[in-house]
């Protein structure tokens, strides 16, 4: 099995081959009023547990890591950032949604009752 080194130009070696160019995700960065925001509840692979999930952010990881912290401390629970979707514990949609579109996201409720 051929092992793959990592260097600082994003540049991925084979032990075996020649290098590969590694494809990086170009990441947009929309004002919230062109986001197409989802809030749904989610309990799939999450042990049972209740999660909120917040999808369809368009911002770069830094901007996005700001953004979790402030739903996350607004909801008053923990939570986590998973493949650019803000996940917060707990059943907490009317809230989100409420505060997304007061910071001017088009947030929606997605999915459910």
């Amino acid at each position: 099995m051929a092992k793959k080194k990592r260097n600082q130009d994003g540049v991925v070696y084979r032990e075996f081959g020649e290098a590969v160019e590694s494809i990086e995700e170009a990441v947009i960065d929309l004002p919230p009023q062109q986001q197409q925001v989802r809030v749904q509840i989610s309990r799939k692979g999450k042990g049972g547990k209740t999660v909120t999930v917040v999808t369809g952010l368009q911002h770069p990881p830094e901007k996005l890591t700001a953004l979790a912290k402030k739903l996350k401390s607004q909801c008053g629970s923990g939570g986590t950032l998973k493949d650019g979707n803000v996940e917060i514990q707990g059943d907490h949609v009317a809230k989100l949604v409420e505060i997304l579109v007061g910071l001017g996201y088009k947030a929606k409720k997605s999915g459910g009752k």
